[in-house]
C-alpha cells in the first residue's frame, strides 16, 4: 500500500512535467510559425497558474457542482460515525462530511491532501445501504484519501482543463487572425490553428483516455484498501452490486467529476465506455470476492 501511495505521488510529478513539456513544444511551434518565440513563457505560466488554482479550489468546485451540503454529527450520526471510526482506526485526519440530496446512490472524495479531504455520500446511498455496505463504501472513499488518489485526480483534471481552454482560445484567435490578414502573411494564423487542433485532440481525446485508464486502476486500489480497512470485502461487494443494479443517473451529473465517484454517475452507453473512469462492477466484485478468501 505504501508503494501505491509513493507511486501516486511520483505519477503526479511525472504528469505535471509531461504536460508542461508537451505544452512547451506546442508553444515552440507557435513561436516558429508566428515569429513570436516569447509566446512560450505566457502559455506555460497560464497552465501552471490554472493547475495551481485547481489544486486549491478543487474541493469547493466539486462540492458546488454536486450540490453537496455539509453536515455535523447531529445531522446524520450514522454517516458521521462511520467516517469517524474509519479515520480513527487508520490514524487519519477526520475529513469534512457532506450529503448530496440525490436519490441515485453514490459517493465521492476530494481534496488536495489527507488533511484537507472531503467525503460525500448521496441521500440515495444512505437509504439503500446497510451498515456493512455503508462502511465498505466510505472505506473505499477514505482509501482514495489515504492513497493520495485525490491529488492525482485534481492535477490531471486541472491540466486537461487548461489545455482545453488554450485550444479553444487558439482556435478562436486563428479564425479572427485569418479574417484580418493577407494570404501571404498568415503564419500566425496557421500556428494558432495548429496549437488549437493538437490541443483539442489532447484535451478531448487523448487526455480523457489516459485519465480514464489511470482512474480505473485507482478504483481497483481503493476497493482493495476498503477490504484492508474493514476486513470485510463482502460489504463493499454487496454495495457495488446495489450500485450496479440502480439504472438511473444522478440528477446533477457531470463528466468533469465522474472519476471522483465510486460508481459512474453518467450511466454510459457502449461508445462512452471507452472513456469510462470506472472498471466494470462485476470485475470489481470478482476481485473483492478473491480478496475475501485471503482473510
Amino acid at each position: 500500500m505504501y508503494r501505491a501511495i509513493a507511486a501516486n505521488k511520483r505519477n503526479t510529478i511525472i504528469i505535471i512535467l509531461g504536460f508542461i513539456a508537451l505544452l512547451g513544444g506546442l508553444a515552440y511551434a507557435w513561436g516558429v510559425y508566428s515569429g513570436n518565440g516569447s509566446s512560450v513563457i505566457p502559455i506555460i505560466l497560464f497552465v501552471i497558474g490554472y493547475t495551481v488554482f485547481q489544486y486549491f479550489a478543487s474541493s469547493s468546485i466539486a462540492i458546488a457542482m454536486s450540490g453537496a451540503v455539509p453536515i455535523e454529527k447531529a445531522d446524520n450520526p450514522r454517516l458521521w460515525r462511520t467516517v469517524e471510526n474509519i479515520a480513527i482506526a487508520q490514524g487519519m485526519t477526520m475529513p469534512k462530511v457532506y450529503i448530496i440530496p440525490d436519490d441515485a446512490p453514490n459517493a465521492f472524495a476530494t481534496g488536495r491532501n489527507p488533511d484537507k479531504a472531503v467525503v460525500a455520500a448521496t441521500s440515495g446511498l444512505l437509504a439503500i445501504m446497510d451498515d456493512n455496505e455503508l462502511e465498505g463504501v466510505m472505506a473505499h472513499e477514505m482509501g482514495h484519501v489515504k492513497n493520495y488518489d485525490i491529488l492525482v485526480s485534481t492535477i490531471v483534471f486541472g491540466l486537461i482543463s487548461a489545455i482545453g481552454i488554450l485550444a479553444d482560445f487558439a482556435m478562436r484567435m486563428a479564425f479572427w487572425s485569418n479574417m484580418g490578414r493577407r494570404r501571404d502573411d498568415n503564419g500566425f494564423g496557421i500556428a494558432l490553428l495548429l496549437v488549437g487542433v493538437v490541443g483539442s485532440i489532447i484535451a478531448f481525446l487523448i487526455g480523457p483516455l489516459i485519465s480514464a485508464a489511470v482512474s480505473r486502476q485507482r478504483e481497483y486500489l481503493a476497493d482493495a484498501t476498503s477490504a484492508e480497512i474493514t476486513r470485510h470485502p463482502a460489504g463493499l461487494a454487496s454495495a457495488l452490486q446495489k450500485l450496479g443494479e440502480y439504472g438511473r443517473p444522478m440528477r446533477r451529473k457531470s463528466s468533469a467529476m465522474a472519476h471522483m465517484y465510486i460508481a459512474d454517475p453518467m450511466k454510459p452507453g457502449m461508445v462512452e465506455r471507452l472513456f469510462s473512469t470506472h472498471p466494470p462492477i462485476p470485475k470489481r466484485i470478482e476481485r473483492l470476492q478473491e480478496i475475501g478468501t485471503k482473510f
